[in-house]
């Protein structure tokens, strides 16, 4: 490169003129536009190949169905009895149970016991409330964690921590730690589902999405119901057309890759556009129920006199559906029930709670049984739950505020110990009392099913190795089978 000594800087020193510089540079312009132009898949690379890494050690579980109740079901009407309740029904509570955490809306009423009686179930005697008739059946099955606590009383920032183990906006969903950790074992279908049963929770789409890990990981939302996703049908009149289309973009797209030297970015968009148009034949296939038996419809809830049964039925049979189809991580949402904020009765308790646990109970049984008989459940870790828990004290008459300080999950299948309760809370069902168990535990013991080491599966970003649980969690042992 000549010097240039008269170079305006005034520095006898070899430097570029502004020709120059551009000239090199092109090059990057044109990987930042391709970078643009290409959007979320360029920031895939591999991943979106659908490369399946090794786990750190054996798996229980290869997949996840997560059965989410948004708003935050009470533990002392669902999976945690509380005689004391009734013992001590109508008196203020803060004279019996002592000082009181500040509640979300600060109307504090007197003790109310549960209007549902609790009976035990099973060759283990789980104790499980008439509101879970159906679920109840499979008592031996469930591994009840009753000393969950979340740090969040609000929905929005506690859906995040339940979701991805930070109470912030922005951060990865446990499905696409996941689906990170694990790839896709389809070649049709994305390896995060999430089945949107008509409530998007607080917080919206990002409680699903992929944060800072590649694109490739957040959820896809699919409908129970008509077309799963948006532009599955094609749009041209014939499959000739179609395909004459879609030969000269795979010509083009071989073409430019052949002559920019198959960059990764590239490589990895082409893939998802053959993922996509896999997923036109595969995604109908997937909601074409016919080949179902009528046993089998009916012990989801097909028929269910109630509406939101026959929508959360669809909902758990695509799920097992999914399963059969390597899913990796499946999420579903409540339905929407008209008169009720999902499981979240500041008031009405009663019929708020019987709604969606009427909703919910058939299909959810009917899912443990049909992935039990098909030998799915062996190695699918069934998670069940909501945000927080409940007061065991009314807000107002007849209803129930947000509890984060001690609530009840399940899990059931994929490597856990079935009719058991794990910790506890105290008399009142308020505070976890007896192992308490953080939402980062729960991530922990998740990740540890499906082989992975919490610990070790991290992701580069801003300066530091990031991982679902951050700098906490813990394996728990006591509830591996």
């Amino acid at each position: 490169m000549p010097r240039l000594p008269h170079h305006p800087c005034g520095q006898d020193h070899t430097c570029l003129s502004r020709r120059e510089m551009l000239t090199r540079c092109a090059g990057g312009f044109g990987a930042l536009a391709l970078a643009s132009l290409l959007g979320p898949s360029a920031l895939a690379g591999e991943a979106a190949a659908g490369m399946l890494p090794s786990p750190h050690f054996r798996a229980r579980a290869k997949r996840v169905i997560f059965l989410y109740m948004d708003g935050g079901p009470s533990q002392v009407d669902t999976f945690d009895p509380k005689p004391a309740l009734t013992r001590y029904a109508g008196q203020n509570p803060a004279k019996v149970m002592g000082k009181l955490d500040a509640t979300q809306f600060g109307s504090n009423g007197l003790i109310l016991p549960s209007p549902w009686k609790f009976r035990q179930y099973g060759q283990s005697g789980l104790p499980i409330s008439d509101l879970f008739p159906h679920v109840a059946r499979h008592a031996d099955k469930l591994c009840v964690l009753r000393s969950m606590t979340a740090k969040f009383p609000e929905h929005t920032s506690a859906n995040y921590f339940l979701h991805t183990g930070s109470g912030l906006q922005g951060r990865p969903s446990m499905g696409a730690w996941a689906s990170y950790g694990l790839g896709s074992a389809s070649d049709n279908l994305p390896s995060f589902v999430v089945i949107n049963g008509g409530l998007i929770p607080p917080g919206g789409v990002d409680n699903f999405g992929s944060g800072f890990l590649p694109a490739s990981h957040q959820a896809s939302i699919m409908r129970p119901a008509g077309a799963a996703i948006a532009n599955v049908q094609p749009q041209e009149r014939t499959a000739d057309a179609q395909q004459a289309k879609l030969g000269l973009v795979a010509a083009l797209d071989r073409a430019h890759a052949t002559a920019i030297g198959h960059p990764g970015a590239l490589e990895a968009a082409i893939a998802n556009q053959e993922t996509a148009f896999a997923m036109q034949a595969s995604v109908p296939e997937l909601m074409d129920f016919a080949g179902e038996s009528k046993e089998t419809l009916d012990l989801y809830g097909f028929e269910a006199p109630f509406p939101q049964t026959r929508i959360f039925a669809r909902q758990c049979l695509m799920a097992r559906r999914l399963c059969e189809r390597g899913v990796r991580f499946i999420e579903l949402t409540c339905p929407s029930i008209g008169g009720n904020d999902r499981w979240d009765q500041h008031g009405n308790l009663k019929r708020g709670h019987e709604d969606n646990a009427r909703a919910v109970d058939q299909p959810i049984a009917a899912l443990l049984t049909d992935l039990e008989r098909t030998g799915l459940l062996d190695d699918t870790l069934v998670l069940w739950g909501g945000e927080f828990g409940r007061t065991p004290f009314a807000q107002g008459s007849d209803g129930r505020d947000h509890n984060p300080q001690g609530f009840s999950m399940w899990m059931a299948g994929g490597g856990v110990k079935g009719g058991i309760a794990y910790g506890a809370t105290d008399a009142f069902g308020y505070r976890a009392l007896e192992d308490p168990m953080e939402m980062h535990d729960l991530h922990a013991t998740m990740l540890h099913l499906l082989g992975m080491d919490h610990e070790r599966l991290t992701y580069r970003f801003g300066g530091r190795d990031m991982r679902l649980t951050d700098v906490h969690g813990r394996l728990v042992k006591d509830i591996l089978a």
